[in-house]
């Protein structure tokens, strides 16, 4: 009887080593898109998620455990190499052999060219659901002065790399005690994104979201067959709350547009073009540098000439230079998140994300 019950533990146990090893093992960069991969992955796996809460995406030092995920990793979804230049070379050093999925390159992706200026006067862009500029087939004609070639893309970003044997070796140094800021100062070369070609804060804008959650889940259909159904079904009831969202939050900002208001950086033109509102300007360019006394200058003449009503600020950079750029005007300060950095990571991330941009910007304007 001993034999018996030990041989059964033991086919339970083969069985579910088994399903498990079919299972894709997902890596994904940001909380907002895990949030999305996660949704399509519910009842079949977790993902991991690469770029922790509360850091930039834009540099990032690996952790040993995050380095450990891409080199164990089947699939890795991630925005794309003008959100993160150092992941693509971490992907290639560490994980060469997984699927490497860039969102922003993926049919159906609406894209925004940077805004140029303190207060976006020399770009503009047609709001609501109008992208006949945007879509994706074109996309490759805007890119071509800005197109580099893979050697010479990895030769500008040597600083950021990862050698698969040195790994560990070279993330010694770069351990990050809990809350510990993660912000891309220190990686020259990349600051402000270099603020050609296109924006790619995408995933701000739900239309994306929702294209992505058919992308996430044929990709992965691909690699586990078996699972393809339950993954088609997710994206499927994930595209539906998310229709249904945009309606939501189309309402919540009727009253908005029209209003003047500051950012702090320009992450968030995805979101106001979707929605039919626009900001004035922003503070910094990028996330790396502190604005020059000119920008803040122009951006201080601006908001007495419009009379703006609101600044935003964002939690991972310091509110002290929100509160100094305006001190002494009538506008109102609030705080725009556009990361999710204070939310709980897992599949209801993406909406509350969506949820809370909107709820700031309509009570502070």
């Amino acid at each position: 009887m001993r034999k018996t019950m030990l041989a059964a533990a033991v086919s339970t146990l083969a069985l579910t080593a088994s399903a498990r090893a079919e299972t894709p093992s997902v890596a994904v960069d940001i909380a907002p898109v895990h949030s999305l991969v996660a949704k399509v992955m519910e009842g079949v796996g977790t993902p991991d998620l690469i770029v922790q809460q509360g850091a930039s995406p834009h540099g990032y030092s690996l952790r040993p455990a995050e380095a450990e995920a891409l080199e164990h990793a089947d699939i890795v979804f991630w925005v794309g190499e003008p959100l993160e230049p150092w992941l693509d070379r971490s992907i290639e050093a560490l994980a060469a052999d997984a699927r490497s999925v860039e969102l922003m390159e993926t049919e159906g992706t609406t894209e925004l060219e940077f805004r140029e200026g303190a207060t976006f006067e020399k770009h503009s862009h047609a709001h609501g659901d109008d992208h006949d500029d945007h879509d994706h087939d074109e996309k490759h004609e805007a890119h071509d002065d800005h197109d580099h070639d893979h050697d010479e893309k990895h030769g500008a970003h040597d600083d950021h790399g990862h050698d698969h044997d040195e790994k560990h070796e070279a993330h010694d140094d770069h351990d990050h005690e809990e809350g510990e800021d993660h912000d891309h100062a220190a990686h020259d070369g990349h600051d402000d994104h270099d603020h050609h070609g296109h924006d790619p804060h995408a995933w701000l804008d739900p239309e994306n979201a929702r294209v992505w959650l058919d992308v996430i889940a044929a990709n992965l259909s691909e690699l586990d067959p078996e699972h393809a159904a339950t993954y088609a079904a997710n994206a499927a009831a994930g595209k539906e709350e998310l229709a249904g969202l945009i309606g939501e939050i189309k309402a919540e900002l009727e009253g908005a547009q029209g209003k003047n208001f500051i950012v702090f950086h320009d992450a968030y033109q995805y979101f106001e073009n979707r929605f039919g509102i626009s900001a004035t300007g922003s503070i910094r360019l990028g996330d790396a540098s502190d604005p020059s006394p000119a920008r803040i200058a122009e951006i201080r003449d601006k908001v007495a000439d419009l009379k703006i009503s609101c600044v935003f600020s964002e939690p991972q950079f310091n509110a002290g230079l929100v509160e100094t750029v305006f001190e002494g005007t009538d506008a109102k300060i609030g705080v725009l998140d556009p990361l999710g950095g204070n939310l709980t990571v897992g599949p209801d991330l993406y909406p509350q994300l969506i949820r809370d941009l909107s709820g700031s910007i309509s009570s502070c304007l």
